[in-house]
């Protein structure tokens, strides 16, 4: 089969769009197959459809336009197909008694997909026409005004970010929320047919098919998620009643009130999740400065490929090789001036194996230095495995891939920026204070929204939140978990959710709540193998082949084995714990608690 991108466009859509381009592997045309070579021939056959589905998201997301989006949509839905049609060919074997690992790829296959189409071609191609429809109309999404003129997501997120006029901050906040609001029906399609898609397949919904990702029955990973939460609500309940105060004394009662949940366009970030961007509001006098990194890299003249440079070479200070001369020739760095692009910061391998890439319109600011080593971390990940069954290419769960480039960035501490010319002198353990509090309002304010976003689609997919209600439940959820509430009416007219990336695209967000607490799991097992002795916020595995090697172990497992081996192979723990997040910050949560005495907390 030819390679997508050498066809001419008539040619390609007509062809894909068939399921005579599936590769004839339908269960009823080889029903006497072992299950070994199913495997072998449907892992070359998803490999294709995967690489071709790749190569055309990279140009669509790379140069949006009507072609583009036709094109990505037709190797989606042939991926799609093509993985559906396995995954019920794979379910012949559900019951024989099989080699463990034979076993374990079949399963695999049943899982691969986020969004499985029923098996009608016609809704097939309706369900990836809403899914494109949604990703185009959130990468070309602006908001148009007579005095500003027309801004996009980053434009408008810089407002919220620096200024402190309340009206501005409002305008941009709803400004945005314009874009989402028509993919409302998009949505709906998309979740009615990937709903009957994930039935065909045996689940209930959509939502049990992402929540059976985690070698656990899905109610239990719903659980688990709950556990996990309880450990650290507490230390989030300190930062936001401490965070609510401040802003109550910028802003006052009527804009933000001394109780209840917090105004969601007061907190620097569009989605309410992240809140340093008002470090500016928030930061007491006896804190200090703390460590401007922006402002390092501005003073170094750092530009955007030497952000990416520094990052990589974090990982080859751990004994990991360079990456591949092609990840420098193929990589989008800057925001290009002649076309629109998808900005968000995403990581490739497009071939599934050294192609590494990543896409980002990079800033020079601290926020996008911690995302460049993130980003990173996927793409390390993405090379450790690319030797395993295409199956078995992935990390052990959804929150390893994210969680390990966030460990590296636990490691950005003075210490390190001081070891790589950023910094002239570390600052002393008064200066402590203002690290945490900083980094808290990054990585503690991020956990419920982590959290919150799954838990909507969960309802949605599972029929408890319908249609009509899809607005009031997000913000019902918003003001449960954050403590945050929408600055102006809301109405089922609007659809809030979709103006978060990962709901329009369909990535499974849980991942970056799991994410967030195995980083600090990660990092606390790491740096006992460094054999650190001080505070745990104040250590960097940088420039240690010890803590490097464990890395790599872990990474090379892939998906092959259930997540609590690979977990055991880093940390020599078997279950996920927060206790680390409570470890790292155990100086700012007495701090909180003092500074909190006689407030009412929570909302």
């Amino acid at each position: 089969m030819s390679n997508l991108v050498h066809r001419t466009l008539t040619s390609s859509i007509c062809a894909l769009l068939s399921l005579g381009a599936l590769g004839g592997l339908r269960a009823q045309e080889a029903p006497d197959e072992d299950a070994a070579a199913f495997l072998e021939r449907a892992e070359a056959t998803f490999l294709e459809a995967a690489i071709e589905a790749e190569r055309a998201a990279w140009i669509n997301q790379t140069y949006l336009s009507y072609d583009t989006d036709l094109l990505a949509s037709a190797a989606e839905e042939k991926l799609i197909a093509v993985t559906v049609d396995l995954a019920k060919q794979a379910g012949r074997y559900d019951g024989q008694e099989l080699d463990p690992d034979v076993r374990r790829r079949l399963d695999r296959v049943k899982l691969m997909l986020s969004k499985p189409a029923p098996d009608d071609a016609a809704k097939r191609e309706e369900l990836t026409r809403a899914s494109t429809a949604m990703g185009s109309a959130y990468g070309r999404g602006e908001y148009c005004n007579e005095a500003d003129g027309c801004r996009d997501l980053g434009e408008l997120s810089e407002v919220l970010a620096t200024s402190r006029d309340p009206d501005a901050l409002l305008e941009a906040w709803t400004g945005w929320r314009t874009v989402s609001a028509p993919m409302r029906s998009d949505y709906a399609t998309f979740a009615r047919l990937a709903n009957e898609g994930a039935r065909e397949l045996g689940f209930d919904d959509l939502g049990a098919l992402w929540r059976s990702k985690y070698d656990m029955p899905p109610a239990e990973f719903a659980a688990e998620t709950d556990r996990l939460w309880s450990q650290v609500e507490p230390l989030y309940e300190q930062l936001h009643c401490y965070v609510r105060a401040r802003l109550n004394e910028r802003y006052g009662d009527e804009i933000a009130p001394a109780s209840g949940p917090i105004p969601a366009h007061l907190l620097g970030n569009m989605w309410a999740q992240s809140w340093v961007n008002v470090w500016d509001l928030v930061a007491p006098a006896e804190a200090g400065e703390g460590v401007d990194v922006t402002r390092l890299l501005e003073e170094a003249g750092y530009d955007a490929r030497r952000m990416v440079e520094t990052a990589e070479a974090f990982f080859v200070s751990l004994g990991l090789e360079p990456l591949p001369e092609t990840f420098w020739e193929r990589s989008l760095f800057v925001q290009p001036a002649d076309r629109d692009v998808v900005c968000h910061a995403s990581a490739w391998a497009v071939d599934h194996d050294q192609d590494l890439r990543i896409k980002m319109c990079i800033k020079v600011d601290a926020e996008d230095f911690v995302t460049v080593h993130h980003e990173l971390g996927h793409n390390y990940y993405q090379r450790a495995y690319r030797e395993l069954s295409p199956f078995y290419r992935d990390s052990a769960h959804d929150g390893f891939h994210e969680g390990l480039g966030d460990t590296l960035a636990l490691s950005i501490t003075p210490e390190y920026l001081e070891s790589i010319g950023l910094l002239d002198e570390v600052p002393g353990a008064e200066e402590d204070l203002a690290l945490l509090l900083r980094k808290s309002l990054d990585s503690v304010a991020f956990l419920p929204f982590g959290l919150l976003v799954d838990r909507w689609r969960w309802d949605v997919f599972s029929g408890d939140v319908p249609e009509e209600r899809y607005n009031a439940a997000w913000w019902e959820l918003r003001e449960r978990y954050q403590g945050v509430a929408a600055p102006v009416e809301r109405t089922e007219a609007d659809f809030d959710p979709g103006a978060k990336y990962h709901v329009p695209f369909n990535t499974p967000y849980t991942r970056y709540f799991l994410a967030q607490i195995l980083q600090y799991q990660f990092h606390r097992s790491l740096c006992e193998t460094v054999g650190w002795d001080g505070p745990l916020h104040r250590c960097s595995i940088y420039d240690s082949e010890e803590a490097g090697a464990k890395l790599d172990a872990m990474m090379r497992l892939g998906a092959s084995q259930p997540w609590p081996d690979a977990l055991e192979a880093l940390t020599g723990q078997r279950t996920m714990d927060a206790s680390a997040i409570v470890d790292y910050y155990a100086p700012l949560m007495a701090w909180l608690e003092d500074q909190n005495e006689g407030r009412t907390c929570g909302w």
